[in-house]
């Protein structure tokens, strides 16, 4: 792909090409290639089980066969409905290797969630775990029991350690019974099929237009959308990272994996460019201090893709310091804004380069990253800035009001984004425009681009408040809150005002012990914004509706406004 020489091509780290020929092939050709190199390179450590890539490639060919023996065909959807495991990651591709297209589901999603999002997307097939199957049968009841292939959190154990939870003592028993649950006699297990299963061949797709993944969009502002991702999508994505990485060596890195890999930030981060780089993934079940200090100790992790909760945890952890976390080199934050103080004391701890980056669902994710350059080398990061757009990717200003008028530098706008990795639209296709004719792809995020071609993200669109005719960007106001002392988490959004339109309200929650007061909070943001942008409303509490991510849910706090002024509140 040829793109113009914009400003941002001067803040390339040496090493990392303005262009690229983005290969068209399918998602498998990443393991199959990998396998081809590093045969017995370890690609997943799970639970003291080391899967090599030559096992992996063995197993999703078993399992792409069994698939395709319960009528699994090329077009069909199958639900992945699992948690950080290695069956997810066999899912996935097997998938791929037949044609199928993966639907990534959140395993602790109640049934109701669920039900809506199957419904949507009709599947032939559905992989869960046994301790997930009666929520699965309440969100899928016309789905055929045997074509819910059923797994255990046991499955990729250690034999070692799955004979000794087989011991009657009291304490393996408790462990088991936390670990597994009840298979019904008519659904097919996991283990059953991988034994069973003839190992497919690759069929014939076009990368271009057929899809590997229907990804639902983080539905923080109302319900989710499924985007169509193609094979060539989501290989482009992972090239696109793994050339950003250009320190990286094939078959020596390891990678961290925290991130839910039913989030597309999970999955290309994790997976994909884990496999591009032939390198060992990581897996823990989910975010737990203790598993991800024992993790690093164990494993020496080199990539550690993530949220800024999880870096703030780490380094907000009493025993930080007990553990070596040297081996970390390069951690690339999403889905939210990055606090610098965050960004400082986790590069002071660890001497990791934490860098911010940006996507969208709809963008497989990634499109823009500050460089990761070692200090003093070309390809400096801007804190505060998501960075440059990746190899590949072009980004322009936009007046949200008129795509077609393209804003000057320095001018806040909707952020639009054209390049490989930009999803071919929503499921089922037709639903909305999405790209328009020349591939350009609104994202729905307020944005600033500085001289240097940094950008900036300034808020969502449709979060924006407008009170007495004035914009007010929560992230704004939220990244003053968050200075104030003993503020652990916050919350900004507009109320509806028969005045000002929209009043803006700000959700607060304290550190453990610490006082925090509504004057302070306001007092602070007086000091700090103008006066139209001060909270006239402050709500001290416990918590915050979060996303799986960590993105605080803007839609559930209105809700329950909403439910407070229904009973008289």
């Amino acid at each position: 792909m040829t793109i113009e020489s914009p400003a941002w091509l001067a803040a390339y780290p040496a090493g990392v090409p303005a262009e690229f020929e983005f290969p068209q092939v399918p998602l498998t050709r990443l393991l199959d290639d990998a396998a081809g190199a590093f045969p017995t390179g370890v690609a997943i450590s799970y639970a003291g089980r080391l899967l090599t890539y030559r096992q992996l490639v063995e197993d999703v060919d078993r399992f792409a066969g069994s698939l395709r023996a319960l009528g699994v065909q090329a077009g069909d959807r199958v639900a992945i409905v699992l948690p950080n495991c290695p069956q997810f990651v066999v899912g996935l591709f097997a998938a791929a290797r037949i044609g199928a297209v993966a639907v990534p589901c959140n395993p602790l999603a109640t049934a109701t969630e669920l039900r809506d999002e199957l419904a949507m997307v009709e599947p032939a097939a559905l992989l869960c775990l046994d301790r997930s199957v009666a929520n699965v049968r309440d969100a899928a009841p016309d789905l055929p029991a045997e074509r819910i292939v059923v797994a255990s959190l046991l499955d990729y154990y250690p034999t070692s350690a799955r004979l000794a939870l087989r011991s009657p003592m009291p304490k393996s028993r408790r462990k088991r019974a936390r670990l597994t649950a009840h298979v019904p006699s008519d659904m097919p297990t996991f283990r059953a099929l991988l034994r069973s299963g003839q190992p497919a061949r690759q069929v014939q797709l076009d990368a271009a237009r057929d899809v590997a993944v229907l990804q639902f969009t983080g539905g923080t502002t109302g319900m989710p959308k499924a985007a169509m991702l193609t094979h060539a999508n989501l290989v482009a994505n992972a090239y696109q990272t793994r050339l950003w990485l250009p320190d990286a060596t094939a078959g020596r890195e390891t990678t961290l994996g925290v991130l839910p890999l039913f989030h597309v930030f999970g999955l290309t981060l994790c997976v994909l460019t884990t496999v591009l780089l032939a390198g060992r993934l990581v897996l823990l079940p989910r975010f737990d201090l203790d598993l991800v200090f024992d993790a690093i100790d164990a494993e020496r992790p080199t990539l550690f893709p993530g949220v800024p909760p999880i870096y703030q945890a780490i380094v907000d952890a009493a025993d930080v310091r007990r553990h070596d976390l040297s081996s970390i080199r390069v951690c690339i934050s999403g889905a939210m804004k990055l606090p610098v103080a965050t960004q400082d004391r986790f590069a002071r701890i660890t001497g990791a380069r934490l860098v911010e980056g940006y996507g969208t669902t709809e963008t497989s994710p990634a499109t823009h990253c500050n460089p990761v350059a070692a200090q003093g080398k070309p390809g400096q990061e801007k804190r505060g800035t998501v960075g440059v757009p990746l190899p590949g990717t072009q980004a322009r200003i936009v007046d949200p009001a008129d795509p077609s008028n393209e804003f000057d530098v320095g001018t806040d706008g909707e952020l639009a984004v054209r390049g490989p990795q930009v999803f071919r639209g929503y499921w089922p296709a037709g639903v909305e425009a999405a790209v328009d004719a020349d591939g350009w792809f609104l994202t729905g995020d307020l944005a600033r681009m500085d001289a240097d071609g940094y950008f900036t993200i300034v808020d969502r669109k449709k979060d924006v408040i407008i009170a007495g005719g004035f914009n007010i960007y929560p992230a704004e106001v939220e990244s003053v809150i968050s200075t104030v002392d003993g503020v652990a988490d916050c919350c900004v959004v507009g109320l509806p005002d028969r005045y000002r339109g929209e009043t803006v309200k700000a959700y607060i929650v304290p550190q453990a012990g610490a006082q925090v007061t509504e004057q302070q909070i306001i007092d602070a943001c007086t000091r700090e914004l103008s006066a139209y942008k001060v909270p006239k409303m402050v709500e001290l509490r416990e918590d915050l509706p979060k996303s799986v991510v960590g993105k605080a849910l803007r839609r559930v706090l209105l809700a329950e406004e909403q439910a407070k002024g229904a009973g008289g509140g």
